[in-house]
């Protein structure tokens, strides 16, 4: 009798569990897609800003690099002072901060008013990554599915940077570059009245509930992880060098402001499929052959895409996102194999900390880079830092295999 009610109280609360997992996911989904947006729709504004406030590329880079610096520099902070304020204030208030950022880029009359907005929008948008995707975990995990939730958070992040590039490239051949940032930050503030509502809906239906978890027991590999982290900053260093330099390079084969809304739009696309492809792939062929297959094949499209013409390399784009951001997709899987259960968030917070900060840094170092070569043996450069991860994905393998 008792095992019957056991089974009966069991499966009444599966719809329940059910619910709450979907509304986490979505909310982290909608924030994942959100700040992505705000974060790469800066590549299509690059141009504009330049001509606007007559600025060099290391000026540029150094735009660039203040919003994912910014972002970068305050992830751990955010993931201590969730556990302090609360997950969802911390979520929530990220995301309306990086709102008003936007607001801000829209009264700017220089580049130091400028930087400042950017820098706001990094420290809301700091909030993000480790939050959003702690929280598919802990919903995901007593029940699995673990790997399958973060894939579809990580697809809606490409998703927000396919889309709102995109809209506003389309959006500044009818009004000024004011009124779409402006647009922009009501945007983000509509996001976070958004995320508000259904991250409270989740916790109100799942309180009072007892968390439980079930993780692989594990010592993780130090320097597996260490091998992990290097590798995940050099191929988000020249994920975020090629973006920053792609506007410059399509500009010089004579693409407009639309042109490079598109361009970004293929590129995201076929990222986005790259993020889903590459983490089967690695899951069927494992880490280290996944990514000496991207990274290879990114370093060979990259230098395609120099020498191409416009309509070659706005065909090309699909196929260079997926390979260019494949890679972080198999990286970022094999983060909680590397670690201890009871240090996996800081791994987490630690790896996107890492790779964020090295995107930020690469934008300014090869922006400087730019000046004094130009574009074509700056992006050149890029591909071949890429060759540098083919070592190092052994070392994180044997880490793997040490752990297995």
């Amino acid at each position: 009798m008792t095992d019957l009610s056991e089974k009966i109280s069991l499966n009444e609360s599966l719809p329940d569990d059910m619910s709450v997992r979907r509304r986490s996911l979505l909310a982290a989904c909608g924030a994942h897609a959100i700040h992505d947006g705000l974060t790469d729709v800066i590549y299509v504004l690059l141009p504009i800003w330049q001509v606007q406030f007559g600025l060099s590329l290391a000026q540029v880079g150094l735009l660039r690099g203040a919003y994912s610096g910014t972002m970068a520099g305050f992830q751990l902070l955010a993931s201590r002072a969730a556990k302090r304020w609360g997950r969802t204030r911390l979520l929530v208030g990220g995301t309306a901060l990086a709102g008003v950022a936007y607001l801000c880029v829209g009264l700017a009359d220089g580049l130091p008013l400028l930087l400042l907005a950017l820098m706001l929008g990094g420290l809301g948008a700091s909030t993000q990554h480790p939050l959003a995707s702690s929280m598919v975990s802990d919903t995901y995990e007593a029940g699995g599915g673990v790997k399958e939730a973060l894939s579809q958070y990580n697809f809606a992040g490409d998703i927000g940077k396919m889309l709102i590039p995109a809209l506003v490239g389309l959006l500044l051949t009818v009004v000024s570059w004011r009124t779409s940032v402006t647009l922009l930050g009501l945007l983000g503030l509509a996001a976070a009245a958004l995320l508000g509502w259904l991250i409270v809906a989740r916790g109100a239906r799942n309180s009072g509930k007892t968390k439980t978890t079930k993780v692989k027991a594990g010592t993780g590999s130090v320097s597996g992880l260490r091998a992990l982290l290097v590798t995940g900053v050099l191929d988000s260093a020249v994920r975020m060098g090629f973006l920053t330099f792609l506007p410059f390079v399509l500009t010089s084969k004579g693409a407009g402001t639309a042109g490079i809304g598109l361009a970004l739009a293929l590129l995201f696309v076929g990222g986005a499929f790259g993020k889903l492809l590459c983490g089967y792939l690695g899951a069927r062929i494992g880490m280290m052959k996944t990514v000496w297959l991207t990274e290879s094949a990114t370093a060979l499209l990259i230098i395609l895409a120099v020498y191409l013409p416009l309509t070659g390399m706005m065909v090309l784009l699909p196929l260079l996102g997926l390979a260019l951001n494949g890679t972080s997709s198999v990286l970022y899987g094999v983060v909680p194999e590397l670690s201890s259960a009871e240090k996996r968030e800081h791994a987490f917070a630690l790896f996107y900390t890492g790779t964020i900060g090295g995107g930020a840094l690469a934008p300014v170092l090869f922006g400087r880079l730019g000046d004094l070569t130009g574009i074509p043996v700056a992006v050149m450069t890029l591909s071949a830092i890429l060759l540098l991860t083919l070592p190092l994905s052994w070392i994180v393998q044997r880490g793997l295999d040490r752990t297995a």
